[in-house]
């Protein structure tokens, strides 16, 4: 055996602690503080030793923090533009996945009656094509049936406007029929006229044609959502699937219970409003309710929009005193939703701070305009959902459900 490792006095050979990649006591540079310093920030050689680059520790940390950060919006900048591009699918999709957090209940109560799947996912769509157009038909019949004395209460209004202008604003006759001329110059001239009538026979192939890819999202995802849930959980590696399938269900909780509660309190407002404006004498009274209804589902500016429409037609219909007593209906009723419905029926389910609410809605209006400001605040409230359960922080934990794995094919003996 060789003397290496021996001492003098002949002690056992021991086991050098630098091949176990330990360092001997004594002789890191903790035995050296000023050397330590001198060496803060500094990477290290082949042989393991730190080597001064002149950078400081501190700026080697910003500097891992800032490129991981820029990768990070440059996904999301690509993410976001691809989902832009293709508009014409996301959003559909996206009307379909709505849909379905609303409808699934109705799905799930047929497939209890002993109804198959199938035909319950397509008496859903049916019955839901049914109410809307019932809604719309609604709409239309009111409009053509009060229209003679809308228009006349109508041009009633506008004397009264330009009189409030004339008398608060120092506008003359002149000045307001300039105005209105002008208007009717600019819309009605050529150019413009052909470009609006293409942009809106564009926009209704669009409308038409997203129409029907949500529609048929909506029945697949009534009738093999669960199958095509786990198809998309077997994408992801086998170690994060787990993780995966939990953060989806729990998102889904979220945005099912956004969704449900939404449609409440907007049942709520149009109910209230409606009642208001039927009290009142007010024209279209079934329109406005729809409309506060629609637009309750944008938080904050749907409800702003539908109140001002609501309080400009007492307005013209009624005079200024009908209308101040409709503004204070409208803000009875949003303020009676947004104290007591909201919290009560939300819940810590869609726990989304109103900042959050705010700034979702308005950069959804910026990516998407009003198709942005819809879906907005469901997509903030899946994302604080599947963060908040990867981090752990779930108001209710609900353990997560076993991804089902596919049967092996047994072994054929030869």
């Amino acid at each position: 055996m060789s003397n290496l490792g021996r001492d003098e006095a002949g002690e056992p050979e021991r086991e050098s602690p630098v091949a176990d990649n330990e360092v001997p006591a004594g002789t890191t540079d903790d035995a050296d503080p000023g050397k330590a310093r001198e060496l803060d920030g500094a990477g290290e050689s082949a042989g393991g030793r730190r080597v001064d680059t002149g950078v400081t520790r501190g700026m080697e940390i910003a500097s891992a923090w800032s490129w991981r950060f820029l990768v990070i919006v440059a996904a999301v900048v690509v993410i976001g533009y691809t989902m832009r591009y293709l508009s014409e699918v996301v959003v559909p999709v996206t009307v379909g996945v709505l849909l379905t957090a609303l409808l699934v209940p109705v799905t799930n109560g047929l497939q209890k009656l002993r109804v198959p799947r199938g035909p319950a996912a397509g008496l859903t769509v049916i019955a839901t094509l049914i109410v809307i157009a019932g809604l719309l038909t609604l709409v239309g019949t009111q409009i053509a049936g009060q229209f003679e004395d809308l228009s006349k209460q109508v041009g009633e209004g506008v004397q009264k406007l330009r009189e409030m202008a004339r008398i608060n604003f120092g506008l003359t006759d002149a000045d307001i029929t300039n105005l209105f001329k002008q208007l009717q110059k600019q819309f009605t001239s050529g150019g413009a006229l052909g470009q609006q009538a293409a942009a809106v026979g564009t926009t209704a192939t669009h409308v038409v044609a997203g129409l029907f890819i949500a529609l048929f999202c909506l029945f697949f995802f009534l009738y093999q959502g669960e199958q095509i849930w786990r198809w998309l959980v077997r994408l992801f590696p086998r170690r994060a699937r787990d993780k995966a399938d939990s953060s989806g269900r729990r998102a889904w909780v979220s945005l099912t219970a956004f969704v449900r509660a939404t449609v409440i309190v907007a049942a709520v407002d149009a109910i209230g409003i409606s009642l208001g404006a039927a009290i009142l004498g007010l024209p279209l009274v079934s329109a406005i309710g729809i409309l506060v209804f629609v637009g309750a589902f944008v938080p904050v500016v749907g409800a702003l929009v539908s109140g001002v429409v609501a309080v400009l037609v007492a307005l013209v219909a009624k005079g200024p005193i009908v209308a101040i007593v409709m503004l204070a209906i409208v803000i009875g009723v949003q303020q009676l939703e947004a104290h007591v419905l909201q919290p009560f029926l939300m819940g810590r389910a869609v726990s989304v701070h109103p900042l959050a609410v705010i700034l979702a809605i308005a950069t959804g209006v910026v990516i998407a305009g009003i198709v942005g400001a819809l879906v907005a605040v469901p997509t903030a409230a899946v994302i604080n959902a599947i963060v908040n359960h990867l981090a752990g922080n779930d108001p209710d934990p609900d353990p997560p459900r076993p991804l089902p794995r596919r049967p092996r094919p047994a072994p054929t003996e030869d």
